[in-house]
């Protein structure tokens, strides 16, 4: 998707832009939309008063003390802006790109087909859902569309940042022509099927600058409980504050304890963390989906694509390679393996096919033969057709054969030869292991098979058993029979697979699932894929296939690349982990804030805290001083962390707990002690305190 940009932290660009938007965002109506840094903004406010109100006499604490709290207050606000912005720089960086990329075109609109030399030229924004628009080589194609008539080669890299073109023609699953992309050959005429301001680009600009981009369902539940958190924290707050009050007096002193040392104590307690950061780490997790080339429509995809355990994979590029390729000779009736592999290799020379090519180079690494001379002698190459299906060569008073078995047998058999019951065993054989065989014959003789099988691409197999750790169930789909499909499921390792899949089967498969109970996930590129997309949670639509398929979906791949299904599986759980991790670590740091800051700042009233206050901190207004900076620092110490995300392991739900308690956990209860002991050290140093 356009050119890459760089890391949002050393893109000074990026950082200057994220800098101003930080103070932009101290807007109030900005601030209301997260209530969490709504308290700490209010309590900005509040401290900010305070201290105006401590320079004019009022007796609530030092004017430098709560001017200090308040500046730090105003400071983490600006930290958690920071945090955002930062995580929506990389996005608006690349909104600028496509809309850079952008023109105003003029579009080309016909009345009909037939009447192409009747052309209004109309400014591509004045172009309607229906309109019929001819595109010629060197043009824009001014809307999204589906080609009607024509073929053309179409340079995409505006959208996909690939700069090979691409094939747009009239029929089939890759008539859909995208905005904003040009015409490098030859002509189309395509049907508009976007209204103004609705096309592809439109979309994709707002998705990856975050314009577009709501709350999920799980992101709204944590918010809730966070606020939750922050009233249980206020009430705590206010009843400190009475006993404070209550037990100063019992005692006939002053309330040693100010409004000003509350409010940072309940900043300090709320789960200011991971509601600093909260945002961040969605619009981050849908920055990773972008760079890998896909746009996904709905940030609540992504969460889904996180909580998927059933995956449904085409074979045909996404398990295979997509071209069965030539595994082995199997030489039949006393012939020699090396006299099939020259056969074979002297009627592949014309075949520029991969299943063609792969014969010249299997005959070629089992028993060196190269390819001949063919100038000195005087060969004719019978090309492959669906009427004949089959292939071949004649030179001097030779010939040879390659084809599939029956048309092979017919030939033979009609030119007096014999087709033995040895090679119908292997053909048999082939078939049953989910192969394809290709029988050679040389002068009416049959010679043997060609094995040719589905290549499949290296390291699938513990890519799935990476998902099964997960607790994901593989479903391989395939339009091939029932024995070829699970030959070729058991040697990729899938849990399942589709057999001779129809569009009514795919989509009835994915409804049975979520009747269980399932999440689940899959690709299509077709126009009979679309109802099987609109079905699915996680749809993944080609860029290359038809709008149909681009509109049921709720992501779409720039790549057009089957297997980026599990690179969003990933992303989606990293998401997930991302964010829990955080929220394991935002609460764990309250705990331990509460019981490093407590007894400091209670234990003049109450002597008894002093055997609680492990840390030792100078003072109760240095303990609270520490614990405010710290609490503010640590925004900006896990921002790298929110966007880069936690590091995605393939292991099961129980271990990845477990993981995060230790980790997150239980780091998020020792740090915070560590981190405000050595800042009351340092403030005491300096003699701030």
């Amino acid at each position: 998707m356009t050119e890459k940009v760089k890391s949002s932290m050393t893109d000074k660009k990026i950082l200057l832009r994220a800098v101003k938007n930080s103070f932009i965002k101290l807007n109030p109506r900005t601030q209301a939309e997260n209530p969490v840094m709504l308290l700490v903004y209010v309590a900005a406010i509040l401290t900010t008063i305070l201290w105006i109100a401590a320079l004019m006499g009022t007796k609530d604490a030092p004017a430098g003390y709560t001017l200090s709290i308040a500046v730090i207050l105003w400071f983490t606000c600006v930290f958690a802006n920071f945090a955002e912005a930062i995580a929506e720089g990389r996005g608006k960086a690349q909104a600028d790109t496509l809309r850079a990329s952008r023109k105003d075109v003029d579009a080309n609109r016909i009345p009909s087909i037939e009447e192409i030399n009747q052309i209004t030229v109309v400014s591509a924004a004045a172009l309607k859902k229906g309109d019929l628009v001819i595109v010629r080589a060197g043009e824009q194609i001014p809307a999204d569309g589906d080609v009607v008539y024509g073929a053309a080669s179409v340079d995409e890299s505006a959208i996909t940042g690939e700069s090979a073109p691409v094939i747009r023609e009239s029929g089939g699953d890759r008539s859909a022509v995208t905005g904003g992309t040009q015409v490098l050959s030859d002509w189309i005429i395509f049907r508009v099927t976007s209204e103004p301001g609705q096309s592809f680009m439109d979309k994709m600009i707002a998705m990856v600058e975050g314009a577009s981009r709501k709350k999920t369902p799980n992101e709204l539940a944590l918010q809730i409980f966070l606020v939750a958190l922050s009233i249980i924290f206020i009430l705590v707050t206010l009843s400190l504050y009475t006993y404070s009050l209550f037990s100063a007096r019992q005692a006939g002193i002053d309330n040693p304890t100010s409004v000003t040392t509350l409010v940072a104590l309940l900043v300090c307690l709320a789960p200011t963390t991971i509601g600093a950061l909260l945002s961040a780490i969605g619009i981050a997790g849908m920055s990773r989906l972008n760079q890998a080339n896909v746009l996904a429509m709905s940030g609540r995809a992504i969460e889904a694509a996180g909580d998927v355990d059933i995956l449904m994979l085409d074979k045909t590029g996404t398990i295979t390679l997509g071209n069965r390729q030539a595994d082995t000779f199997v030489p039949v009736d006393g012939t020699s393996e090396e006299e099939l592999a020259d056969a074979a290799q002297l009627s592949s020379l014309p075949d520029e096919t991969p299943e063609g090519r792969s014969i010249v180079v299997l005959a070629k690494e089992k028993f060196g033969i190269r390819e001949r001379n063919l100038s000195d002698k005087k060969f004719t190459f019978i090309p492959f057709t669906a009427k004949t299906r089959m292939s071949g060569v004649d030179y001097d008073d030779h010939e040879i054969r390659k084809g599939a078995a029956d048309a092979i047998r017919d030939y033979i058999i009609a030119r007096g030869g014999t087709y033995s019951k040895e090679c119908e065993e292997v053909v048999t054989k082939i078939a049953e292991q989910g192969g394809t065989p290709l029988v050679v014959s040389k002068n009416h003789k049959i010679l043997g098979v060609i094995h040719l099988k589905d290549i499949i691409k290296k390291g699938v197999r513990d890519k799935f058993a990476d998902l099964r750790k997960m607790g994901i169930k593989t479903i391989m789909i395939t339009g091939d029979n029932p024995l070829t499909a699970a030959a070729i499921a058991a040697e990729a390792g899938v849990d399942d697979f589709l057999a001779e899949a129809t569009p009514e089967s795919k989509l009835n498969m994915i409804r049975d699932y979520q009747t269980k109970g399932h999440l689940v996930a899959m690709t299509g590129d077709g126009t009979n894929d679309a109802p099987a997309l609109a079905q699915a949670d996680v749809a993944v639509a080609m860029n290359t296939g038809t709008q149909a398929a681009k509109e049921a979906g709720n992501m779409v791949d720039l790549d057009s690349s089957p297997t980026k299904l599990i690179d969003i599986v990933r992303i989606g759980k990293q998401l997930l982990m991302t964010r829990g991790s955080l929220t394991t670590f935002s609460i764990a740091n309250d705990v331990a804030k509460y019981f490093a800051i407590i007894p400091a700042l209670f234990m003049g009233l109450y002597p008894g805290l002093s055997a609680l206050n492990i840390m030792g901190l100078e003072s109760p207004l240095s303990a609270v001083l520490a614990a405010i900076i710290y609490n503010a620092l640590v925004i900006i110490a896990l921002i790298p962390l929110a966007l880069k995300g936690v590091a995605y392991r393939e292991v099961s739900a129980g271990k990845l707990l477990t993981r995060n308690l230790l980790i997150y956990g239980l780091g998020g209860i020792v740090t915070p002690f560590i981190c405000i002991k050595l800042i009351d050290m340092l403030l005491a140093a300096l003699g701030l305190i």
